[in-house]
């Protein structure tokens, strides 16, 4: 696993040429751009589009819930399609923390105080990540955290990897940089600059926080308890309380989806000290499926 490290970060003249443009795109143009094309329904464009888009990144469609391309209507319905029942199974135990996408690890590890690796070279807050507050900022310092990056040809809903009760969403608006790799190497505080929902959970290893970044093109964020957070992309920090029971309660099982993204991203998830330790595996740039064991969790005492 990663450890913090704040050497200078070899960046080639390749580099920075490959990630100027990220700072002179249209961001929000473009993204509105893509939420629109995404939801076009006729025919022959949507099926023109997801075919291009099958053939370029390999998707394998064989996991598909609906394996018949002109069955979707839309590129975005195709984009967040579902996977077979039992396609990604989990581990059941309340003390294995299970991935709650399919993706690759970019960074994990143990946050130094407030601050969590980005990459070689790179650090960000934690508070600033959670948009600035200290006091939601406190139970996660010192803790555990991995950084999760889904690519266009990966599984585009989330899943919780333990049983949790929400308490907490906020939606903190922000840049649109692109989140692959380079531009996590290249761009300084991505991921407490870049637009983002927090979700906050508790769990039986304690306070859970999963962390839904957008990116460029990533037209809408989504939770299956309300829907659409994103569009409207404001500029105003939004949150919302949950009650632990009764009406507006919301308690999901693990394994359960708590939310999509209507194009890929990346989703940072974290725990707060003693109540994780991952597994040897989770190491950059490792491959990870949503519900694979990520390591052990300690069950928190009541």
């Amino acid at each position: 696993m990663s450890k913090l490290k704040t050497s200078p970060m070899s960046a080639t003249l390749g580099d920075h040429l490959r990630n100027m443009p990220q700072y002179l795109l249209p961001q929000r143009l473009l993204t509105r751009l893509i939420y629109w094309a995404a939801r076009i329904r006729t025919p022959w464009f949507k099926d023109t589009l997801i075919r291009l888009f099958v053939r370029h990144f390999r998707v394998n469609l064989l996991e598909a819930l609906e394996p018949d391309l002109h069955a979707y209507p839309d590129f975005n319905a195709f984009f967040t399609r579902a996977l077979k029942p039992g396609a990604r199974p989990f581990v059941p135990s309340d003390r294995v923390v299970c991935c709650p996408v399919d993706g690759a690890v970019s960074q994990a590890g143990t946050a130094d105080a407030d601050t969590l690796l980005q990459a070689k070279g790179r650090t960000f807050s934690l508070t600033g990540l959670l948009g600035g507050d200290a006091e939601r900022a406190q139970p996660f310092q010192g803790g555990t955290f991995a950084t999760l990056y889904l690519s266009p040809r990966d599984y585009h809903r989330i899943h919780l990897p333990l049983t949790g009760q929400l308490r907490e969403m906020v939606h903190i608006p922000g840049k649109l940089y692109s989140v692959s790799p380079l531009t996590t190497r290249m761009v300084p505080r991505l991921f407490a600059r870049n637009e983002r929902v927090v979700t906050l959970f508790d769990t039986p290893a304690g306070p859970m926080a999963l962390v839904l970044v957008g990116a460029i093109n990533v037209a809408s964020i989504e939770t299956v308890w309300a829907g659409a957070i994103t569009p409207p992309l404001g500029t105003t920090i939004r949150h919302w309380n949950y009650p632990l029971q009764g009406d507006g309660a919301v308690r999901l099982d693990k394994g359960a989806e708590m939310g999509r993204f209507n194009m890929g991203s990346t989703v940072i998830l974290l725990f707060g000290p003693g109540a994780v330790r991952w597994d040897r595996e989770m190491q950059p740039d490792a491959t990870v499926r949503m519900g694979q064991r990520l390591g052990k969790a300690f069950i928190a005492k009541r």
